[in-house]
């Protein structure tokens, strides 16, 4: 006569086994479940610009160039550029921008005082008013940013037209 404890082992080896399979299968679930999580980039972590200009990369100097963009008229003849110029050190600052193809293009400089924040279109700041390049709104202007000692900065600039309303003050007279 066989016993069934040798043949299928007994209570507490089949138990134990039990117990082994649900941890494999609950270490399983829930690697599936989050395993993403380990290898893919946290979302809060990306910068961008929340809005409709551009983020200038922080190597173009000790001020930060925030939510830069054009607003042109209909022929692209002219446009204001708005933006935010953060200045979080204690000494005053210059940056040095040129829109247009390089050299040939039209250079403009603001100056933005120690601990302040310049924002062109807003709080009594006037835009920059850019003529004698292109820029037809939809387009992007290739823009160069420096200031400090840091490096220059190329980037693409967008060029809106004021179909928005926030925008339409900032269109300017078609020359």
């Amino acid at each position: 006569m066989i016993s069934l404890n040798r043949t299928f082992g007994t209570g507490r080896s089949r138990t134990a086994a039990r117990l082994v399979a649900a941890g494999a299968l609950g270490t399983a679930v829930l690697l599936g479940a989050s395993g993403c999580a380990f290898i893919s980039t946290q979302a809060t972590t990306i910068q961008y610009a929340p809005s409709d200009g551009i983020i200038i990369d922080p190597l173009s100097g000790p001020v930060q160039i925030r939510n830069v963009l054009i607003v042109a008229n209909e022929d692209g003849s002219a446009g204001n550029l708005l933006g935010a110029f953060v200045n979080s050190t204690d000494e005053n600052h210059t940056v040095t921008m040129e829109f247009g193809e390089p050299g040939s293009g039209v250079s403009e400089t603001v100056r933005v005082p120690a601990n302040t924040v310049v924002s062109l279109g807003v709080d009594g700041e006037d835009p920059i008013l850019l003529e004698g390049i292109e820029m037809l709104p939809g387009s992007d202007v290739p823009a160069s940013f420096q200031s400090g000692d840091g490096e220059t900065v190329i980037a693409d600039v967008p060029v809106l037209d004021g179909e928005q309303d926030y925008l339409a003050p900032f269109v300017p007279e078609s020359s």
